[in-house]
Parts: C-alpha cells; sequence; structure tokens
C-alpha cells in the first residue's frame, strides 16, 4: 500500500512542478491543484482537508485557494445542510479555454505581425520572416482548431457523466 501512496505523492509533486511554471504561480498554489486533481475530483475537498494533506498553514492555504479562483483553475460546491466548501479542480474542458485564450492570443499577434510585414519588408531577411510568420499563424490556426475538437469533446463527458450523479 505505501507504494499506491509514494505513486500519488510523486504526481502531485509532478503536477506542482508543471504547474508551476506553466501558470508561473508559488508552488503551494501548484501543489493544491495537483491535490484536488488527484484526491479532489469526486466529491471536493474541504478547506480543512487541504491543511490536513498539504501541511500548511490556514493563511497560506487560504492565499492559494483564492489566487486559483481567480485564476479559474478550481471551484468549489456547497452541499445543503454543511457550511463547508468542497474545492475541485475546475473541468478539463474549462482548463483547456484558458490554452485557447492563449493561442487566440498568438493568432492575433502573429496575424498583426503579418500585416505589418507585409507593408515593410524590404529586404531578404524580412520577406523570410513573413514567410515564416505566416506559416507559424497557420499552425497556430491548426492548434486552434485541434483544441476546440478536444475541447467540445471534453464537454460532452462532462455533461454526460454530470447527468449520471
Amino acid at each position: 500500500m505505501m507504494s499506491i501512496e509514494n505513486d500519488r505523492l510523486e504526481i502531485i509533486e509532478m503536477f506542482g512542478n508543471h504547474f508551476e511554471k506553466l501558470y508561473n504561480i508559488p508552488p503551494l498554489a501548484a501543489r493544491i491543484l495537483g491535490t484536488l486533481i488527484i484526491d479532489g475530483c469526486k466529491t471536493g475537498l474541504t478547506f480543512e482537508s487541504l491543511i490536513e494533506k498539504i501541511g500548511a498553514s490556514k493563511s497560506s492555504i487560504s492565499t492559494n485557494l483564492n489566487l486559483l479562483l481567480k485564476m479559474d483553475q478550481i471551484s468549489y460546491i456547497t452541499k445543503p445542510g454543511d457550511r463547508k466548501k468542497y474545492f475541485k479542480p475546475a473541468d478539463l474542458s474549462e482548463r483547456l479555454d484558458n490554452y485557447l485564450k492563449l493561442i487566440d492570443s498568438e493568432y492575433l499577434i502573429m496575424d498583426r505581425i503579418v500585416d505589418y510585414r507585409e507593408k515593410t519588408a524590404s529586404c531578404p531577411e524580412e520577406i523570410c520572416n513573413l514567410q515564416n510568420v505566416k506559416a507559424y499563424r497557420e499552425h497556430v490556426l491548426d492548434v486552434k482548431k485541434i483544441f476546440l475538437k478536444t475541447i467540445n469533446e471534453f464537454k460532452k463527458i462532462e455533461i454526460h457523466n454530470k447527468s449520471n450523479k
């Protein structure tokens, strides 16, 4: 059984390192998110259970939960007759929507660069740059299409799973 617990801790640590770099968030916020993905996907985890599992202070957990809530990386539910909040990771489709926003932003920038370079390219290097940017812009558009398809598939799965509860 200890092997399963070690696996759990390793995965949370891997998630923590990944999210810390990806979202540029404090290590504790990243580990909270990893913990919620591993341990909170069914019913969610209370504030108290997060303190117990992670071993950080109340104020540190609270500050980082608020950060994750503001970033739409987590959400919470309440239960009738229970004053506690049960924190859960945001649905995967919602987390992928955040990537889609980055892709849209990147596409806009590439589009502006193409417009600019088409007006100003005056040497072989700038013409080469224009060709590269156009190719990259098309790649970003392809990635967006794949992301949209994936997000729609996850939304179908999430809707199905929620209707079966």
